[in-house]
């Protein structure tokens, strides 16, 4: 017997209740549940008396009944979410969580799912790995699936892709699994080296002890691990926080850095081109260690930029770091020339930033400076 005639056989076909009540039955035991949804929302819509006909659109719902009808699809999407789930289909539950933006049950499925791989990679592997990565399911799951079934290379090149795409805390706890990884390949590399050559070590040195004089261990250009990592992973330790213990390891990894031959310390956009000395002062005052140190030596950098492109880039990183480390108010003086105008809706504001720090003066000095007539209403706005 087909489905159809299972369906229809002794339907009451002026009964909508029944009827419905037969289609959701036939689509459960078919396991068709992005039809059930459907079905679900065809149900609601013949209840509230709304057209029958693309039962899912969200468009065209009276405002009287828009509020029930949105809170009903998403009852039946966390429903339909759920049963996908239970049959081990994550990426069709995805659609449904995602769109209801309750990504909580998804990601403890992808947990579980990951723990249950162990060391077996093949498609179903791959398969997670792109949900919890390339759709943004759970990127941190995704990094660390992917550092442990592609390595270090693959997982590097896919963070630097997404990055842009997690949010803070993903990029921090993200951050967190690179450094504390490299860190670990890159100290055992060096302990390697030095047994190699009669070293004889006691206890769990760091890695700045370790190659502390021992200058034989860079000649000719010798590095210990890939350097374009090195350099990837300490870019990302800038996203760590003061508490994570991950920071302190991306300190070592910078004074390490430092000491690689020149061609194979790659620079970047300043005030970063002395990239590993720049690292080392930016993370030490992230750290809490050398918080004076470092925001002197961004403030030095700006005053001898010759550009202005430079200069912006820098007072923005100074900001930044002035923002992490409680220093913002004395921060911003030194760089409202080169922020003074910045107003970014996802980004930094420099008005918020005088408003938050209690610096109005900066906010109106600036305003006349530019002859702002927007930033000076703001200004005076935000001291009524």
């Amino acid at each position: 017997m087909s489905q159809i005639e299972k369906f229809a056989a002794g339907l009451p076909l002026d009964d909508p209740a029944a009827v419905l009540q037969a289609l959701e039955k036939s689509l459960t035991e078919q396991q068709d549940f992005h039809r059930l949804f459907d079905a679900q929302m065809l149900r609601v819509r013949s209840e509230m008396g709304l057209p029958l006909t693309q039962p899912t659109s969200l468009q065209g719902i009276p405002a009287e009944q828009e509020e029930s009808y949105r809170e009903a699809y998403r009852n039946a999407a966390r429903a339909t979410g759920q049963k996908l789930l239970e049959a081990g289909k994550l990426s069709d539950a995805w659609a449904y969580f995602r769109t209801i933006s309750e990504p909580e049950r998804i990601r403890e499925a992808i947990e579980k799912k990951a723990g249950e791989a162990g060391d077996h990679y093949g498609p179903e592997l791959d398969e997670l790995l792109n949900l919890a990565l390339y759709e943004n399911a759970h990127p941190v799951a995704g990094v660390r699936l992917l550092l442990k079934s592609h390595g270090t290379c693959n997982t590097v090149t896919a963070m630097s892709q997404m990055v842009g795409q997690m949010s803070p805390e993903e990029r921090r706890e993200s951050a967190r699994v690179m450094v504390a990884h490299l860190y670990s390949d890159l100290r055992s590399s060096v302990v390697s080296d030095l047994e190699r050559h009669g070293r004889l070590l006691k206890g769990e040195q760091p890695l700045s002890q370790l190659i502390a004089g021992q200058e034989s261990l860079f000649a000719e250009g010798n590095y210990h691990i890939d350097v374009s990592h090195l350099h990837s992973i300490v870019g990302f330790a800038r996203h760590l926080h003061r508490e994570d213990p991950e920071l302190r390891l991306a300190v070592e990894m910078s004074v390490y850095g430092q000491q690689l031959a020149e061609h194979l310390r790659y620079p970047a956009d300043v005030p970063f081109d002395d990239y590993y000395v720049a690292s080392e002062y930016f993370l030490r005052a992230l750290h809490g260690d050398a918080v004076d140190e470092g925001l002197q030596w961004f403030c030095r950098r700006l005053d001898t930029a010759t550009d202005d492109d430079s200069r912006r880039l820098i007072s923005f990183v100074i900001v930044d770091l002035a923002q992490r480390v409680g220093r913002m108010g004395e921060m911003l003086e030194k760089t409202a020339q080169w922020l003074g105008r910045m107003e970014d809706p996802g980004g930094f504001s420099f008005a918020a930033a005088c408003a938050e720090t209690g610096r109005l003066d900066l906010l109106e000095a600036e305003a006349r400076r530019n002859d702002d007539v927007f930033a000076m209403a703001t200004a005076i706005l935000l001291r009524a």
